[in-house]
């Protein structure tokens, strides 16, 4: 995929992930649904494959789990140079591209934790604060859920999910809910699910 991204693109893209950031309650995966808005959908800088692909990488891989915002910032830049095999400019837009994202997710939200953090700590016995802590819950589990839904939806083309993923959702839940699987098994099989095809 080759695309052509001028200053005021580059611009714009680090605008976007500067809110998103703002955004990024409990953490940046709750941000994927309007990264998909802008990135797939409005754009087109991306396709779904490599949209669902960052994630799929970055969450797969150990480490942060907001490296998939540098995965779509490389892809986006990679793209924007023509492509993996344009050489080394492609190369440098891919680090470029990185870059502009990762520090604009980063900067407004460590910024933010760092001061909030230190507020709540010396007011944490206020009833607000208590509070704030109890009601963030009902938003952060919307976020998630949306998360899956763009996930989900986004490699099978359709506007609804497969029946079987969601059928696969639900018993993954109730075995994290009534079992002390541990989860890593529940990623082998689904990895397995993956590699045979059934997903």
């Amino acid at each position: 995929m080759s695309i052509s991204l001028q200053w005021q693109d580059w611009l714009g893209l680090f605008g976007q992930y500067l809110l998103l950031s703002l955004l990024s309650i409990s953490g940046a995966i709750t941000t994927v649904p309007d990264m998909h808005r802008y990135l797939v959908d409005r754009h087109g800088w991306l396709t779904d494959a490599q949209f669902s692909s960052s994630v799929a990488i970055a969450q797969a891989a150990p480490g942060p789990n907001v490296l998939f915002v540098a995965l779509m910032g490389w892809n986006v830049g990679i793209n924007a140079g023509g492509g993996v095999g344009a050489g080394p400019q492609a190369w440098a837009l891919g680090l470029f591209g990185l870059a502009v994202t990762m520090i604009g997710i980063m900067l407004p939200s460590t910024t933010l934790t760092y001061l909030a953090t230190r507020w709540g700590h010396r007011n944490r016995e206020r009833r607000g604060v208590r509070a704030f802590k109890q009601g963030m819950a009902p938003v952060v589990v919307g976020l998630l859920v949306a998360t899956g839904w763009v996930l989900s939806t986004g490699t099978h083309g359709g506007d609804a999910p497969a029946w079987h993923l969601w059928l696969l959702t639900g018993v993954a839940a109730l075995i994290v809910w009534r079992t002390r699987i541990h989860l890593l098994w529940l990623l082998g099989a689904g990895a397995l699910l993956g590699a045979g095809g059934f997903v």
